[in-house]
This record gives structure tokens, C-alpha cells and sequence, in this order.
């Protein structure tokens, strides 16, 4: 695995639009943590959300995180696009990160993306959902996507030493090195395995 040589790719001309493209990994936990809080506080204060539910949709979050983490990577920033505006998309979202793995200030999804995937997703959740638990669950789905950013970020900078950091990290590490368009799954692979993803057919592109 080739370390970072410190020469980050750069991608736009516009200095101002080329720094918005690289993040330092606390800014999620600032960004999204005081959101968290809310989405709780209005769920149990506002929607009665008690606590037997709060177990109930600690669940349900954590099925709905794991599975749009995998529908989006392999679907989204997977998307074999055959124009070249699909392609650029591709590549700003995640075909850098492939080009260049081991770049530590773009391993985490900078604040404005991020806000706008956010707020689609709330909108869509929105006719899921019952009202009453629509907070709660997008507080649990963002615990979901920071547990993802910084597993990710450590898959990629630290030896992750424990046996289950060590068995994300070699999984995550395959899905960049072995040539397979295999192994979405960042934070779980138990999508990969229920739609049979662990391996996969080698990638020409």
C-alpha cells in the first residue's frame, strides 16, 4: 500500500473552490454532533419518543445507515457513467479518493455535500417514516454515517489493532487493491454478503 507523498490532486483551477474540497477530519463531529442532539432532544421532548422505542429505532437506524451506505457506494459512487459529465461526477465523489487513497484531508465528505445529502435524504425519509420517529431515526442514521467516516479514515491511516478493526480494515483495503468491484460495505459488510458483493468480477476500468 503506497503512502501519501503530501501532493494532493487537485481538481479545480479556483484556489476557494479547491480548499472546499479538503476537509480535516474533526469537521463532521463538530458539524453534525450539535444536529444529533437536537434531532433527540425535539424527537423525545416534541414526538413523546420514549425509551422502549428508542431501543426499537436504535435498530432501525442501523439497518437504514448500513444499507444506504452500500446502495450509494456501489451504486452511486460506482456508477459506471458513460457521458462525460457522469464520469466527472464519478470522479469528484469518489474516483479521486480511488486515485488517491491514502489523502487524509479527503477522507471524510466535505460540510457542503454533505448538507445537501443530508437534507435529500431527510426529505425522502420524510414519506417513510411516521412523523413521530422521523427525528430520531436521522439522529440514529448520522451516528451511523460518523461511525462510517471515522472507520473509513482509520482504515486508511491507522493500524486499527483490535481483531474487529483489523477485519474492516483488511475489508475495506480489499475492495481499493484487489481489482474486484467487491466489498461495498465500509462500516458492515453484512450487505455485501445478503446481495453477494464479498468478491466479484475483476474491474477493466
Amino acid at each position: 500500500m503506497k503512502k501519501h507523498t503530501g501532493e494532493s490532486i487537485r481538481i479545480f483551477k479556483n484556489p476557494i473552490l479547491e480548499a472546499t474540497t479538503h476537509v480535516h477530519p474533526i469537521v463532521p463531529l463538530v458539524l453534525w454532533t450539535p444536529v444529533i442532539i437536537f434531532l433527540f432532544y425535539y424527537g423525545i421532548t416534541t414526538q413523546g419518543v420514549n425509551a422502549s422505542e428508542l431501543v426499537v429505532l436504535f435498530f432501525a437506524g442501523f439497518v437504514l445507515w448500513t444499507f444506504t451506505e452500500y446502495i450509494m457506494h456501489r451504486y452511486v459512487f460506482h456508477w459506471d457513467a458513460k457521458s462525460a459529465a457522469g464520469k466527472y461526477f464519478v470522479f469528484l465523489f469518489h474516483g479521486l479518493h480511488h486515485d488517491d487513497p491514502q489523502d487524509p484531508t479527503r477522507l471524510v465528505m466535505p460540510p457542503v455535500p454533505a448538507i445537501l445529502l443530508a437534507s435529500i435524504l431527510y426529505f425522502i425519509f420524510s414519506f417513510i417514516f411516521p412523523a413521530k420517529y422521523l427525528q430520531v431515526i436521522m439522529a440514529y442514521f448520522m451516528i451511523g454515517y460518523l461511525c462510517y467516516d471515522y472507520i473509513h479514515y482509520a482504515t486508511h491511516h491507522f493500524p486499527m489493532t483490535s481483531r474487529m478493526g483489523k477485519y474492516l480494515r483488511k475489508y475495506h483495503l480489499q475492495h481499493h487493491y484487489s481489482g474486484e468491484r467487491s466489498k461495498y460495505g465500509v462500516s458492515s459488510p453484512v450487505w455485501d454478503y445478503v446481495f453477494r458483493t464479498t468478491t466479484g468480477p475483476k474491474d477493466n476500468h
